[in-house]
């Protein structure tokens, strides 16, 4: 059951691009999921939603991995219909009928990472964010784009998230193929 949980935080968290404390706060309520459309999520509040007027946040199903699929599988297994989605399970298996706190999730991350053999201390509750937006830019993202799906509304705050990368459109020469001497 953890191992359900964890994957569909995981994918989630990343691919949603959600803070720690959004996906502490998600519930099952205010959830939407379709197998092979997508999952929406509202929130009645984020940091960004100065009104409290709420947010809503689509993502859609994926081919592999998927975040629908995923999130399928944990509240299916976990047997929840309503409250809280990601929920503390004790050392027994037990369920906690609250959802986690956002504090618990750097240990949380750092668990799985170092269960899946990746060095997690360097890894936060902001690395998932902060992942999806650098894999967003290098995968042909536009930074309007990725400021509309993340919810970001100041480019600074977006251009703080993605990694600088150097592709050079794929010119660059790899370290094994031959020098040409240009005349």
């Amino acid at each position: 059951m953890k191992h359900r949980r964890d994957i569909a935080l995981v994918l989630i968290g990343f691919l949603r691009g959600f803070r720690g404390d959004e996906l502490a706060r998600l519930h099952i309520e205010h959830t939407q999921a379709e197998v092979g459309a997508g999952i929406t999520f509202y929130l009645p509040y984020t940091k960004g939603d100065r009104q409290h007027q709420g947010t809503t946040f689509h993502t859609p199903a994926l081919i592999k991995p998927c975040p629908v699929q995923a999130y399928i599988n944990w509240i299916t297994v976990a047997g929840i219909a309503h409250g809280p989605v990601f929920r503390k399970i004790d050392r027994w298996g037990n369920l906690a009928d609250g959802g986690i706190n956002s504090n618990s999730l750097i240990p949380m991350l750092r668990r799985i990472f170092t269960q899946a053999g990746v060095p997690s201390d360097i890894y936060s509750s902001h690395s998932m964010r902060r992942g999806f937006a650098t894999w967003a830019s290098a995968n042909g993202w536009d930074i309007k784009s990725l400021m509309s799906y993340v919810g970001w509304k100041d480019i600074k705050s977006a251009l703080r998230y993605v990694d600088a990368g150097s592709s050079f459109g794929g010119l660059a020469l790899k370290p094994s193929a031959p020098q040409v001497e240009i005349l």
